[in-house]
């Protein structure tokens, strides 16, 4: 260990911490260490303080990964850790997704005091959603009713939904769970119907290209089943060169040792989907997400990624 604290960059919100937190604690209890020997370094990014805009207005998911990033690279931090669905596919040289922790339910959350599904809202309701994947999925299967922009963090969409502003929205699951949170769901979206985003539910730990001591550190902590399951999701966005602009979800399943991988991509106003799925052995998990990205590259039309 090194003399000094281990300096873990994060968001500020309250899901990024209590996400930071998990981590310490983990590596805490691998290693036998006191809270002291750990420091946490809340990081303001772009995407926090930009609320007024869908982030796919102004330059997507790396606006809430720069400045944590910035951090690592000029030494004022040791590890970032981050929502694996916020990570674009290409990182900064001289860093790397070092360790990926155990996933947690990788399904979307249905929260609303009026309905009890998707299904049963009323015609004309009002959902929100800041995601253009949950967007273009409700409106795929629910036209009738209204979706609009809403940003904010978590608790801020969750007060907003307890306050009318919309009938309902739609989160992550495992923040939620993360939080302790879990009582406030009304149903799940299974993902056979609905398709999450690449990552979701995942925590990713990000450090410097051969930071050895960080290294050994975090690998007495990482999850090599999750790192198989977002090796192919993550394959399979950077063949698309998906970003927030694009409706896009993928999913990796591993059962003993093989690895079922499903995609889709679909147009913003959910008018259209392709899908694909294929499945193989776990060491193949690179090249399932990049086929599975080029059969779906292949099938839609050259337009599809031209809306926002």
């Amino acid at each position: 260990m090194q003399p000094n604290p281990l300096r873990i960059g994060t968001r500020g919100s309250a899901l990024a911490l209590a996400q930071a937190e998990e981590t310490r604690d983990r590596l805490k209890a691998a290693h036998g260490l006191s809270d002291d020997a750990f420091e946490i370094v809340v990081i303001k990014t772009s995407g926090d303080r930009i609320q007024d805009r869908p982030l796919s207005e102004v330059g997507g998911k790396g606006l809430f990964t720069k400045e944590i990033e910035e951090a690592l690279l000029d030494k004022s931090i040791d590890i970032a850790v981050h929502s694996s669905k916020d990570m674009p596919t290409v990182l900064p040289d001289g860093l790397e997704l070092t360790a990926f922790l155990p996933r947690e339910d990788v399904r979307d959350a249905f929260l609303s005091p009026k309905a009890r599904t998707l299904t049963d809202l009323p015609h004309g309701a009002v959902v929100g959603s800041s995601s253009l994947r949950r967007q273009a999925m409700i409106r795929r299967l629910r036209p009738d009713i209204e979706v609009v922009m809403y940003r904010g963090n978590l608790q801020t969409r969750m007060r907003k939904l307890a306050e009318g502003e919309v009938d309902a929205t739609l989160l992550a699951a495992a923040g939620l769970k993360r939080l302790g949170l879990e009582g406030e769901i009304t149903s799940y979206l299974e993902t056979d119907q609905f398709l999450p985003a690449v990552g979701q539910g995942a925590i990713c730990i990000e450090s410097r290209s051969g930071d050895t001591a960080v290294l050994q550190m975090l690998a007495a902590i990482h999850d090599p089943e999750t790192q198989i399951r977002l090796d192919a999701e993550r394959a399979f966005l950077a063949v698309l060169d998906g970003s927030c602009r694009t409706p896009i979800g993928g999913l990796a399943v591993l059962e003993n040792g093989t690895l079922r991988f499903k995609g889709a991509v679909l147009r913003p106003d959910g008018t259209e989907m392709y899908e694909a799925e294929r499945t193989g052995p776990a060491a193949d998990a690179v090249a399932i997400g990049e086929a599975i990205g080029q059969e779906l590259k292949a099938q839609m039309p050259a337009d599809l990624f031209a809306e926002h």
